[in-house]
């Protein structure tokens, strides 16, 4: 299958897309990961975005669309993939129809402004990719990752004042996107519920998994 997910930061598209990932053995590929790990290497293209994230704007289309090319075309994305976090305008989406990948499902996961900035500022990350929620996942002792043991950190771009400019950028340009993929037919909605696993048994029941 090749899926997009769809949802405000920190709507819960990462965490849903993990657990599609490994019950349909396909990769899911999140934009964000992959920017982050280029500004933590100080690459051009991450020096590029840097000045973008840490303000809560996005990152250009022409730098995003190169990084997506790039993932798609290796080996393992053959059978499909989870897309998370791209398109996020309608001019990206036309060029990811240009690029000749056909969608199965667009899944939109749904969730108030309110419940996302206090998701936001309990969220805990690790440098290896490991995302924590001091209340709905918390890692064990809640300071380590229990993947890999080392300390967990919030995300700059976690701060509320951020995460509702990033929200005012999601409803202009990213919203959108559900009437493009509606027009297509391959729209569809899930309501994100407080629960993760129950979130995830809509989610599954959406794709017909």
């Amino acid at each position: 299958m090749k899926i997009i997910f769809l949802g405000a930061p920190g709507a819960g598209k990462g965490t849903q897309a993990e657990i599609v990932s490994e019950r349909l053995g396909i990769p899911s590929i999140s934009t964000g990961a992959i920017i982050r790990e280029a500004i933590k290497t100080g690459t051009e293209m991450g020096m590029k975005a840097r000045k973008y994230t840490e303000s809560g704007a996005l990152v250009p289309d022409e730098v995003v669309i190169g990084i997506i090319q790039e993932r798609l075309a290796k080996p393992d994305c053959k059978n499909g993939f989870i897309l998370d976090g791209f398109p996020r305008t309608v001019p990206q989406a036309e060029a990811l129809d240009a690029m000749g990948v056909k969608l199965d499902v667009v899944l939109s996961i749904e969730v108030s402004d309110s419940a996302i900035v206090e998701r936001m500022s309990g969220r805990r990350v690790c440098e290896c990719g490991a995302s924590y929620h001091t209340k709905y996942n918390p890692s064990k002792d809640g300071v380590h990752c229990d993947k890999c043991g080392k300390p967990l950190t919030i995300r700059r771009d976690d701060a509320p004042e951020v995460v509702e400019s990033r929200l005012k950028v999601y409803h202009e340009t990213t919203e959108p996107l559900k009437e493009f993929y509606a027009a297509k037919g391959i729209l569809k909605i899930v309501e994100g519920q407080e629960r993760v696993e129950d979130t995830t048994a809509l989610t599954l029941g959406a794709l017909g998994i």
